[in-house]
């Protein structure tokens, strides 16, 4: 008889534990992979890939890190609500085992893996799915970075795909853990808005961090304008233009969502849904003002260093033409013949250098007068 076979078990290391199979692999492309090839397409920003899990009711509230298949069928097999934080996305296998314990379709956990794809909302079977950026400011290198979060929600269960261990949703678990609102009482459509809000509301962050930077750019532009101010312009343009292109699917993926016509989603979860969609608007808003901000702040950057070269271009101009008739003058007396009269005289210097400079205040008296310094 042939013996069945042992499921592979993970233990957050991202490789199997069979012997001289490796089962996590960076692919930079996909062309020519058949539809659902589970691939990784990003950066590997983690060591190891971990999944957590929260099981909650009313009354009961238990966190464990799922280190092995059985431990998650446990928790899959479970009636109570649960929560699957997967952190980490570069191993295939255990993506493609959590998605198979599941019923998650290949596709979707094909962009659960794509790091480049854009925020989407789609329907899957009896679940939903949902695509976000969670943006981070790094104040070392004074840009914003986006990583790539996958939504997963079913009918008792919410799954979440993360590139890294960030803090994001560490107020969500505080939540679940003191009991007090209605995270614990509500179904896990309620627990998925929260997650949601808690990224739309960390877009809030990101937008006060640009306007203090782009305050100080605009000192900047004002008074001194350099080359270094030139940079700053173009990195908060492609700060804000990766805002905006991780706000605007997302804002008609959370306008879907809060429509009310889909079935996982409650009635009394709606309007709360409603609100971040609200949220989305807000900072759509302020983005786009920033936005006309940056660009203008370019117009005065490159007024500005055009009239600084126009003031030096002036100055040097005006010395120019002073000195035109001061080399006129040392040209005229520089000449070697010997029949010149001012040669012999006595007061031939003096005058010489009295005629240089009465011609030099006579020119600046005249530049003066019309107002040309």
């Amino acid at each position: 008889m042939r013996k069945a076979k042992k499921p592979v078990p993970f233990d957050g290391s991202g490789r199997s534990n069979r012997p001289g199979r490796v089962a996590q692999r960076k692919y930079l492309e996909k062309q020519g992979l058949p539809p659902g090839t589970l691939v990784h397409v990003g950066h590997r920003r983690l060591e190891r890939v971990r999944v957590f899990v929260t099981e909650y009711d009313d009354r009961h509230l238990e966190e464990k890190e799922v280190t092995g298949i059985p431990e998650l069928n446990a928790f899959r097999q479970s009636r109570k609500a649960c929560w699957f934080d997967v952190r980490g996305l570069h191993d295939p296998e255990i993506v493609g085992t959590i998605g198979q314990r599941f019923g998650v379709h290949p596709l979707v956990l094909e962009d659960v893996m794509n790091a480049t794809q854009r925020p989407k909302f789609e329907e899957s079977g009896e679940s939903l799915f949902l695509v976000m950026k969670i943006l981070h400011y790094d104040p070392e290198a004074a840009e914003v970075t986006s990583e790539h979060m996958s939504l997963i929600l079913g009918s008792n269960y919410v799954l979440t795909f993360r590139e890294t261990e960030g803090d994001e949703f560490d107020r969500v678990r505080e939540r679940l853990r003191s009991a007090h609102g209605r995270l614990r009482t509500s179904g896990t459509d309620y627990l998925a808005y929260c997650l949601i809000d808690s990224v739309v509301d960390n877009y809030f962050v990101i937008l006060e961090q640009l306007a203090e930077k782009i305050e100080l750019v605009e000192d900047d532009v004002v008074s001194n304008p350099t080359t270094a101010t030139l940079r700053t312009i173009h990195t908060l343009k492609k700060d804000i233009v990766s805002l905006r292109r991780s706000l605007w699917p997302l804002r008609e993926a959370i306008n879907r969502l809060s429509s009310g016509a889909v079935p996982q989603v409650n009635d009394a979860t709606i309007p709360y849904l409603r609100d971040v969609y609200d949220h989305t608007i807000h900072v759509s808003e302020a983005m786009e003002t920033y936005r006309d901000i940056v660009s203008g702040m370019l117009d005065i950057y490159l007024s500005g260093v055009s009239n600084r070269l126009n003031e030096i271009m002036k100055v040097l101009t005006i010395i120019a033409t002073i000195f035109i008739p001061l080399t006129f003058v040392a040209g005229w007396y520089g000449m070697n013949f010997k029949s010149m009269p001012e040669y012999d005289w006595r007061w031939g210097y003096i005058w010489v250098i009295s005629l240089a400079l009465g011609v030099t205040a006579t020119m600046l008296l005249f530049f003066r007068r019309r107002h040309w310094i």
